[in-house]
């Protein structure tokens, strides 16, 4: 499929890109495989430090309050039992790793059914490649201004350049990607995905290793 390309002005050129179909044009989405994806990267994101005492580590409880028998009360062994005020938590959260991994062929079957998603809803661009080489936020806002028209956008870029990662890394609309580490959740939640013409061509054979 072709795409016009778009200038760093916002003004469309003349010129258009040739897409690979296999990334860009899956006409029957898998929203499961997305949903998959997006799933796996949540819970790697997740930290998992959620803690309870248990009636084993709460503090206190070395005497028993009362004796076996006699009393003619429920006999009780210490003061921390979970059924007693500031006793211990029953089956209460504990700290786990929550992250698994996904198949790399699953991975990126994902990512191909978000970018053919993204096409379909026609929120796909290809721009000229650009740097930003003072590394100032403001010279990066004002080409964002002119590419993008929403409050929500992905950058997909080809080479990494300090200069453009610290141009765009405080500018909260945006989230800058590597063709080789996209991100199922930011893609799938992009108002709009801006791609650089060299990104746009290198995913094709990403895509087919392996």
């Amino acid at each position: 499929m072709q795409k016009e390309i778009i200038a760093i002005d916002g003004k469309v050129k003349q010129e258009k890109v040739e897409l690979a179909s296999e990334v860009f044009g899956i006409e029957e989405i898998n929203k499961h495989l997305i949903y998959e994806a997006i799933k796996c990267e949540l819970a790697n994101k997740r930290q998992g430090t959620a803690c309870t005492k248990n009636r084993k580590v709460v503090r206190g409880g070395g005497r028993k309050p009362w004796r076996q028998k006699g009393t003619g009360r429920a006999r009780s062994g210490t003061r921390r039992s979970p059924i007693w005020k500031g006793g211990g938590v029953v089956f209460g959260p504990m700290p786990r790793d929550y992250s698994y991994s996904l198949p790399k062929k699953q991975k990126r079957n994902s990512i191909k059914n978000i970018l053919s998603l993204k096409c379909q809803q026609n929120v796909v661009k290809v721009v000229d490649d650009f740097k930003v080489d003072s590394g100032k936020t403001k010279d990066a806002f004002k080409i964002i201004k002119a590419l993008a028209s929403t409050d929500r956008v992905v950058l997909i870029y080809k080479e990494d350049d300090k200069m453009f990662k610290q141009a765009m890394r405080n500018i909260p609309i945006v989230r800058t990607l590597s063709y080789k580490r996209l991100a199922a959740h930011d893609l799938f939640y992009a108002k709009e995905v801006i791609i650089m013409k060299s990104a746009a061509l290198e995913l094709k054979d990403f895509f087919n290793k392996n």
